[in-house]
């Protein structure tokens, strides 16, 4: 049921609600005195207008009760009917308003079921107590016409009303989506981030350590080996502080100012970091073997370009495949296969070594193999890792890559 069609405040609709009541009463009372041509009144004027008097005091209440106000406004018109008047608009006003306000509030069944029942009711009491000498059409068609139009010009009312909350719903529900959507693209750029710091920070982070610990165990007896290893230690955290910075400057916008400390030796004007990719593979096994994991590249099939996306995905899950080989296993060779297909590259990253105690990548609860995992269906890719039957690890990862990629 709609309270309030046309949104008007309480105290307007019931000063709104008293004006048409007045106006209704004030139109019964020439409706009363309408005779045929050529014949006198054939009842008093005041029981017409008492009667109407009555429907017009109901429809106040027409807005919370609109059933009960209608019964009352055809039983008025009929009992006006049956004492002999000549039914004119002016005497069905109450009935009319009382009418549009049902089709309006109601549906259709409920409108067109009181308009039919007192279009009867109407009709009966004329022909049976109306003037003999009235012409048959005026008994006939006036009630319906006057009751049908009403009932019309309400249903639609409520069917645009309807059409109307049905787009602003529509609206509603786009908004939402809209902002769902977009906390959605924020928190998939938070995770790709977060991914990313991960993978660098835990690669470095981990050549770092491992360099250190190297230093501090050959300083006393090997003082030039250390001095070597501490001089990789230099490169590998520069490094890291490249990636770190190309990671963090995908956050900056077009219109950011430009930082203004950038540390010593730093300038502003200096380009940023490439983003690596599969390019920088021999760069990344280089990386490991001053921790003692020799890595080997092989490829299979005709090399072509990957899309910037498709790169980057392929090199950190490598990255964090090589990663986990030096943390979780004492191995000290890991080999990392390219096959290139039709529309798809397959990347296997896999070594013979044996699990430290409790301490393999299958069962530890850090996010390297979520992230792995994370990546390759972030790239329309799939996953799979686990031991090797003869021993040792397994990672493969298989990612789209359709001769257009080429192209971008």
């Amino acid at each position: 049921m709609i309270e309030n069609p046309y949104g008007l405040p309480d105290h307007r609709s019931r000063a709104t609600d008293a004006a048409v009541a007045l106006a209704l009463l004030g139109c019964s009372l020439p409706g009363s005195l309408i005779t045929l041509p050529g014949h006198d009144p054939l009842v008093a004027w005041w029981p017409g207008v008492a009667l109407t008097g009555v429907a017009c005091g109901a429809l106040p209440w027409r807005r919370g009760c609109p059933r009960s106000v209608t019964a009352v406004a055809v039983a008025c018109a009929t009992a006006v009917s049956a004492l002999g008047y000549v039914l004119t608009v002016l005497l069905l006003g109450p009935l009319m308003v009382a009418l549009h306000s049902l089709a309006v509030r109601t549906d259709r069944r409920t409108a067109n079921t009181f308009a039919f029942s007192g279009i009867a009711l109407l009709v009966s009491a004329a022909l049976l107590f109306g003037p003999g000498d009235e012409p048959l059409i005026l008994k006939l068609f006036g009630p319906a016409a006057w009751l049908l139009l009403p009932t019309a010009l309400g249903t639609m009312t409520r069917l645009r009303l309807a059409c109307l909350e049905a787009v602003r719903a529509r609206a509603e529900a786009a908004e939402r989506t809209r902002e769902e959507e977009a906390r959605h693209r924020v928190t998939a750029e938070r995770m790709r981030i977060a991914r990313d710091l991960h993978d660098v920070v835990a690669h470095h982070l981990l050549l770092a350590n491992l360099q250190a610990g190297a230093v501090g165990r050959m300083l006393p007896a090997r003082p030039g080996e250390a001095a070597k290893i501490a001089v990789e230690l230099a490169g590998t955290t520069s490094s890291a502080l490249r990636e770190l910075r190309a990671t963090v400057g995908l956050l900056r916008q077009d219109g950011d100012p430009p930082p203004t400390d950038h540390g010593p030796g730093r300038h502003a004007d200096k380009e940023p970091e490439p983003t690596p990719g599969l390019g920088h593979l021999p760069e990344l096994a280089a990386s490991f073997r001053h921790v003692g994991l020799t890595v080997s590249l092989t490829t299979e099939g005709v090399v072509r370009p990957l899309s910037a996306g498709t790169d980057l995905t392929a090199y950190r899950i490598v990255q964090e495949a090589l990663t986990n080989v030096t943390k979780h296993t004492a191995v000290a060779a890991a080999e990392v296969r390219l096959a290139y297909g039709a529309d798809s590259l397959c990347v296997t990253v896999v070594n013979g070594g044996t699990p430290r105690a409790h301490n393999s990548p299958a069962e530890q609860g850090g996010y390297g193999l979520v992230g792995m995992r994370e990546r390759a269906r972030s790239a329309g890719g799939r996953i799979r890792a686990g031991h090797l039957p003869q021993g040792g690890f397994q990672v493969v990862f298989e990612l789209p890559c359709p001769p257009e990629d080429a192209a971008a």
